[in-house]
């Protein structure tokens, strides 16, 4: 009789897990099946940190393959010892959406809805200088980042509602060249590990990296970057990301435009637009140099 009775507590246990865990294994968290905005390539940068705290606002805007998507974001890097320790903050902002009746079943995205707002992640970055840039060594920096989970609409596939972070190493080398329209050359690469949250409790690790190629001089720098992760659950969670970007150097600020294109796991182009400035009153005065 107690056999029996355990028996089919097991059975309306099991009868109810079973629904919860069959949604949960619909859910792919992975850069395919969600938004742009989700967990998108980790932005590579120059292997340098600033003197200054530098802000910068940028417009995105994604399109093609049945998601069209408008976003402005917001990032902030604050040195707390020049050139050597910094903290970044950057946050993907409210971004607009329209999808297909077929992404929206591709997704498995729940509520009706084909189009709508969302609001972004937060990033928190701990950026450290480990070695300074020599004749013949390349400078090296460690970055440490945390990814919230403050996105918003998850059951319309625009965030996920899960926190991750990496770890990456980035390397960086500049040529110089004495020549008006082309001074500079510095090549970068980073290396590193990317961990998030997905289901179940479990978690996917994707090893990162990256190249970049920067043309500049006085007024002008060409950045062409490829780069990408690789998560092992292979639920389009494999992102490989070309980005072009030109930085028109003003005195008191730049100007940028960018153009990118997802050659995997990414089904997005996109184009971006932006500015950024230094501030001299937004860095802390004590970090600062004589």
């Amino acid at each position: 009789m107690i056999k029996n009775k355990f028996h089919h507590v097991i059975v309306v246990v099991a009868s109810l897990l079973f629904p919860l865990n069959f949604f949960a294994q619909n859910v792919n968290y992975s850069s395919a099946h969600f938004g742009p905005n989700a967990l998108p390539v980790p932005p590579l940068g120059k292997a340098i940190i600033s003197e200054e705290t530098t802000v910068q606002l940028i417009g995105n805007h994604y399109f093609g393959f049945g998601d069209v998507t408008s976003s402005l974001g917001l990032d902030i890097e604050i040195p707390l010892l020049p050139k050597f320790v910094s903290v970044k903050i950057w946050y993907s902002g409210i971004e607009v959406y329209k999808v297909t009746q077929e992404i929206y079943d591709f997704r498995n995205m729940q509520g009706g809805e084909l189009s709508g707002k969302a609001w972004g992640e937060f990033y928190v970055q701990t950026r450290i200088s480990l070695l300074k840039e020599r004749q013949f060594a390349p400078a090296i920096l460690l970055n440490s980042t945390l990814k919230t989970a403050a996105g918003t609409k998850f059951e319309q596939r625009r965030h996920f509602d899960t926190p991750g972070y990496y770890f990456d190493l980035e390397f960086g080398k500049s040529f110089r060249l004495d020549n008006k329209i082309l001074n500079e050359v510095r090549m970068v690469a980073n290396i590193g590990f990317l961990c998030w949250e997905t289901a179940g409790s479990t978690q996917n690790d994707a090893p990162m990296y990256g190249g970049k190629l920067i043309l500049a001089n006085d007024f002008l720098d060409f950045e062409n970057t490829l780069s990408g992760y690789y998560g092992w659950v292979n639920n389009g969670d494999a992102p490989l990301v070309y980005f072009s970007k030109l930085i028109f150097k003003q005195p008191k600020f730049n100007v940028f435009t960018m153009f990118q294109y997802g050659i995997k796991d990414f089904p997005y182009y996109g184009i971006s637009v932006g500015v950024s400035s230094t501030f001299s009153k937004l860095t802390p005065r004590y970090t600062k140099f004589n």
